[in-house]
Order: structure tokens, then sequence, then C-alpha cells
């Protein structure tokens, strides 16, 4: 049944409504054809930018570091494919540095992300940890150029020494890093040159030399030309002055530790990660004391914890991030930043007031 109109000045009070309508839809949806910016902040996760509030290169972005790509990005472009790399590189398996995430997956769901099809209460299900490395190359560039072009592996994120988080890759995928821990966890290779037995060999006097302020700075060797740095002309001092002796794994190492900008910048992942993956308990492994575990955990621990962990909690052959690491600084301003800037217990008052008050 048609109703026609009865009032002559309908049509174009309809009109004005239908126009005034577009008009409005056009203020807030995006324009056709028109750029999203990025904050330069946001880490991918299942597809999805989520902020940091610290600065993160993406592999999709210029100077990014891109654990996609099949050819070797630091080996000339004639030379990068993948035929000629499996000829000139012993350590490369295969073309891929990565893989699919399938532990704890119904056959089912293995079919449906296989395809990328994640979506982020399901990759929530299965990430758990959060595995901290020193790199042992000084950089991130060298080293991506070590994991990705020399030894087929990869991992998550890179910390460089002025604070830069590098993604390499969307934490949907499964790195290669960590061993049995690959399937159920995100990684970190913070830049620092590593941990090394107390009074035997290391390479600290090519890395670290004191300055006319007498304070101890990062001295890139030349062979690395700049390093990478986002920086530019960035100088790195380590947290504290001098190496920090500690006993990993029941060894005695000497570190020295990573950069002030390190640190905050890992804060800030840090707490981003716990947020995003609830899993991910905003704590390292703990003894009956209540002290960092300093070894490997017996596999029937390591099977069920979740939280924030070393690698060395994962391989007895593993050191790393050695004893300079300040864990308690680390996991205790990570937790305030979970909180609104306050420690938990203040966090917890707050609600209760606001309770109270509503």
């Amino acid at each position: 049944m048609i109703h026609r109109l009865r009032h002559p000045g309908s049509i174009q009070i309809l009109s004005a409504l239908f126009a005034a309508a577009l008009f409005a839809g056009c203020k807030t949806a995006p324009r056709p054809g028109a750029f999203a910016p990025r904050r330069g902040d946001e880490i991918v996760v299942a597809g999805q930018f989520v902020h940091t509030g610290t600065r993160v290169v993406l592999w999709m972005d210029p100077g990014g570091y891109d654990a996609y790509r099949v050819g070797r990005r630091f080996s000339p472009i004639e030379k990068s494919d993948w035929e000629t790399s499996q000829a000139e590189v012993r350590g490369l398996n295969g073309p891929a540095r990565y893989d699919l995430r399938r532990s704890g997956l119904s056959r089912e769901e293995i079919e449906r992300v296989r395809g990328g099809g994640w979506d982020l209460p399901l990759l929530q299900r299965v990430v758990d940890q959060f595995v901290i490395h020193f790199d042992v190359c000084g950089t991130s560039r060298q080293c991506f150029k070590v994991l990705h072009d020399m030894r087929g592996l990869s991992v998550q994120f890179m910390l460089d020494l002025d604070g830069t988080i590098y993604q390499t890759l969307d934490l949907k995928e499964r790195a290669w890093h960590a061993t049995s821990s690959n399937s159920r966890s995100v990684g970190i290779e913070i830049a620092n040159m590593g941990a090394y037995p107390a009074g035997g060999k290391n390479p600290f006097a090519e890395w670290y030399a004191k300055d006319s302020h007498g304070q101890t700075r990062i001295t890139v060797p030349a062979e690395y030309g700049d390093g990478g740095i986002y920086t530019k002309d960035f100088v790195g001092h380590p947290a504290r002055p001098e190496p920090i002796t500690g006993t990993i794994q029941g060894k005695d190492l000497v570190q020295y530790d990573f950069t002030p900008q390190q640190y905050q910048a890992l804060i800030k992942l840090m707490a981003t990660l716990c947020k995003a993956f609830p899993q991910i308990k905003c704590d390292y492994p703990r003894d009956a004391a209540g002290n960092l575990i300093l070894k490997k955990l017996p596999d029937a621990d390591l099977e069920i914890y979740k939280g924030v962990i070393g690698h060395f909690h994962i391989q007895t052959d593993k050191v790393d991030p050695g004893p300079a690491f300040q864990w308690d600084y680390v996991i205790g301003n990570a937790r305030k930043f979970l909180h609104g800037g306050m420690s938990p217990m203040a966090d917890e008052t707050s609600k209760g007031h606001l309770r109270a008050r509503f």
C-alpha cells in the first residue's frame, strides 16, 4: 500500500533531514581515501593496534624490521632471495622464521587461525608468558641481522639502547626464541652485550668506556657504524656505572646494566602486555620465601607458570637477562602503570572510596 505525502512541504522537509543526517555522518565517519594517522606507540595484537605510551617502530614502518620477509635483510639485494640465502647460510632451514601457535587449540580452531583468523579472545587464551632476553649483539639492528639473516630465528620485540621498541611480527605469530615456551609466549630481545663468567674473558672493553666526566658510556664499535639507533647522536649509559655481579644457574657472572631508556620503555610495554593478555601475571617466578628464582624452573613448574619470565627460567644453558637486570624495579613500576600510576594497594583503596561514594 502506497501512502501519499499529505503536505506540499513534506518532500522539502525530508530532503533537509536526509541532508542533515548525511552531513552529520560525514563529520564522524572517515572520508574514503583518507589516511588514518598512528601515534607511533602502538603494538599489533591480532591485527589490532594497542597503545603502549612509548615509541614503537613496526615491521611495516620505515626503518622497521620485518620478520615476515623470506629474504635476508642485510645481504646485497641480489643475493637476498631464499635460494641464495639457503646456499650461503647453513643456519637457515626454511624460508619462514616463525610459524603458527597450535598448542591448546582444537583442530577446528587450527583450521580457522591458519588462514589468519585469530581473534583477541582466542589469542588471550593461548598467550600467558612474556620472555625477557638480552641479545648479546649490542644493538637491535645487529640483533635482527643475527636472528633473521644468520640463524633463521625470530622474536616479536627488540628493545634498542635508546628505548625504541621494534615489533617484527604480529603477536598472533609463534616466534622462535624460547624453545618449549614459543607457543605460549611473547619474547623481547634487549640490546645488551650480555653476562660472562666473573674473571673470564668478555667484550666489555669494546663496548664500555669512561667519558671525560668519569661516566660509563656505551661505545658502539666502528664496524657497526651508527648502530642503526633511532635517536640520532644518542649516547647510552648503563643505569649503574660499574659492572654488576651475580649468580644465575649456579654460575658467578658479570654484566653491565641496561640503559634507563630501555627500562622505561620495557616497563610500559610490560604493563601493556599484562593488560592485553590477562593470563600474563605481572610478576616473576618466586621461591617459597618470595625471592626471584635464579635457575631453570623444573619442567612441571614451567608447564603451569604464567607471567613474566627470564630465558634462564626456561633453559639450563641460558642466563639472560643476566644478573644486572633489575626485576623488582621493572615489575614494581609496570604494576603501577597497570593501576593508573598508583600502587595496587592505593588503586584498590581509591576504588573503595569510589564505591562508597556512588
